[in-house]
């Protein structure tokens, strides 16, 4: 699992690093320059951390079913070399895709209006501006849509299924708890990429409403994810407490004078 977390945390990096700077500068002077090359690049490596986002996300949950529904089988299941052979597998399918999607969009004709209506370039707002047809591009994208996102969300749910008919037939409360708990952050971050992944990509959404949860796709869910598994991890979650507590102490010790005086 704490492979797995690291290559989250690559991808989120990732994500952020190719997203917050170019829209920083645009929130900061109401607008931003870039060359083609530079956007199809940032739309490239946009979809290389998203896939490797949904690839790790995937692995997490066989490797929690491992977990809790085969537990004596686990370290000879889930060792480093299963752990390895994987990442590399996914940057490997994540090379080929990315060449699938490239090679026609670097074709793509552009006549008219050069504004992109969004604070990055994705799919569908290069494809608005496009003279060419795009119709390969959208049915490549739609049809990869299918290994690439409608698999694994499927892997992931199946494996849900078993954990929890599992964790029910635990005979005490404490024990489906404490099982379930090893599954919370998860799914919580589960459910944050998915469901906004879907909802800009499978329902038609206004501009407006794609940018916000853009935004919530890019930027705050990278932002949370260490946060939410790290809440996990009892040692963190002490460490946190006892931040909380000093800082509650210095403010009280800083506000006293203040209500001191007003007395």
């Amino acid at each position: 699992m704490y492979f797995f977390l690291t290559q989250l945390s690559f991808s989120d990096i990732l994500l952020s690093t190719t997203i917050v700077p170019n829209m920083l500068h645009i929130v900061l002077y109401e607008g931003s320059s870039v060359s083609l090359i530079s956007c199809l690049t940032q739309y490239f490596f946009f979809s290389a951390s998203g896939i490797l986002e949904t690839f790790i996300l995937t692995v997490m949950s066989y490797d929690r079913y491992q977990a809790i529904c085969h537990p004596l089988h686990y370290t000879s299941v889930m060792d480093l070399t299963f752990c390895l052979r994987f990442f590399l597998l996914s940057l490997l399918i994540i090379f080929v895709v990315i060449v699938v999607l490239s090679v026609p969009m670097t074709y793509l004709w552009f006549c008219g209006p050069n504004i992109i209506d969004h604070f990055f370039c994705d799919r569908d707002p290069i494809l608005e501006l496009s003279c060419s047809d795009t119709f390969i591009i959208e049915a490549e994208s739609m049809f990869l849509m299918v290994p690439l996102a409608i698999c694994p969300f499927t892997v992931i749910i199946v494996s849900y299924i078993y954990i929890i008919s599992t964790i029910l037939k635990i005979p005490s409360t404490m024990g489906r708890q404490k099982t379930f708990s090893t599954c919370s952050s998860h799914l919580t971050v589960v459910a944050m990429h998915y469901g906004s992944a879907f909802s800009i990509y499978l329902f038609p959404n206004s501009v407006h409403v794609k940018k916000i949860l853009s935004l919530l796709y890019t930027v705050i869910t990278p932002f949370l994810n260490p946060i939410i598994y790290s809440l996990s991890n009892k040692d963190i979650t002490q460490a946190y407490k006892k931040l909380l507590s000093q800082l509650s102490r210095t403010f009280l010790v800083l506000c006293l004078p203040f209500f001191s005086l007003k007395k």
